[in-house]
């Protein structure tokens, strides 16, 4: 590779990251200037929001606090925990779904009728059929993470060309062999996508989940920074999921990306 390619390319990757830098720079501006002064659009209000001074101070505070590993760590647990049995459910079944139509008629019609129930629905029920709060907030992330898996997972052993299938099959492929060689990696880039997406909505659901837990958590703590009016708190507690949610996905997205080196995605302009 040549210094004019290398060039070219550390520019265009300086320039990426400088255009993101000042997206996030007038965003902050923008937040900042609304809430100092109390911006008050009829339909939308910034007179009770706190600026972004005041939640750099608490996301100080909390950063220095004994409490927040122990946010961290409950938080985790159950996100990645429900995400996990999530993914084994999603996969097994999206690519039995997608691969078997009788299965598809019966397995689709349930997890349809299911599939648009918000997580905070789930909470009633999932206290009762739970013996313990901590089961119940696993299964609240775990029904978060789900159906993201789920669909994509069946949509990608769908949309595998036909003839790829069947030039196995007149090869003398097997059923398990054209399964393992052909529909799982045709399908695994889709299921990749699925895991990512399910990981920001596992996240997603934290909140909803931690509303049934009374100890630690930092869905927990931005619904407690609300109930006593501690507005700058949830502002943290709201950005540190964003940044959890969005660093898990990433990583997701990365580990799949290198367990797949046959699939090339098309470069941006």
């Amino acid at each position: 590779m040549s210094a004019t390619t290398i060039h070219r390319a550390a520019s265009r990757n300086a320039l990426r990251w400088g255009l993101r830098l000042a997206s996030l720079a007038a965003c902050l501006l923008a937040w900042q200037w609304a809430a100092g002064h109390h911006l008050n659009l009829g339909l939308l209000t910034f007179q009770n929001v706190p600026p972004p001074v005041e939640v750099a101070q608490a996301a100080w505070e909390l950063l220095h606090s004994p409490q927040l590993l122990g946010h961290l760590r409950a938080s985790l647990w159950r996100v990645f925990s429900g995400f996990a049995v999530a993914a084994l459910v999603g996969i097994v079944l999206g690519l039995t779904i997608g691969r078997w139509q009788r299965w598809q008629d019966v397995l689709m019609p349930p997890l349809e009728m299911l599939r648009p129930i918000p997580a905070v629905a789930w909470i009633p029920l999932a206290i009762l059929m739970f013996p313990s709060s901590e089961m119940s907030m696993i299964f609240i992330t775990f029904t978060g993470a789900l159906f993201p898996i789920l669909l994509n997972t069946i949509h990608g052993v769908e949309q595998i060309d036909p003839r790829l299938i069947a030039s196995a099959r007149s090869l003398g492929g097997g059923a398990w062999a054209i399964f393992v060689e052909v529909v799982l990696p045709g399908a695994a880039p889709s299921i990749v996508t699925g895991l990512s997406i399910g990981m920001g909505t596992a996240w997603f659901c934290l909140v909803t989940a931690e509303m049934i837990s009374g100890q630690f958590g930092i869905g927990y703590y931005t619904w407690a920074s609300y109930t006593i009016q501690n507005y700058a708190d949830i502002v943290v507690g709201m950005l540190v999921i964003g940044a959890l949610g969005m660093g898990s996905s990433v990583l997701v997205k990365r580990a799949g990306h290198a367990l797949m080196p046959w699939h090339q995605q098309e470069g941006k302009a």
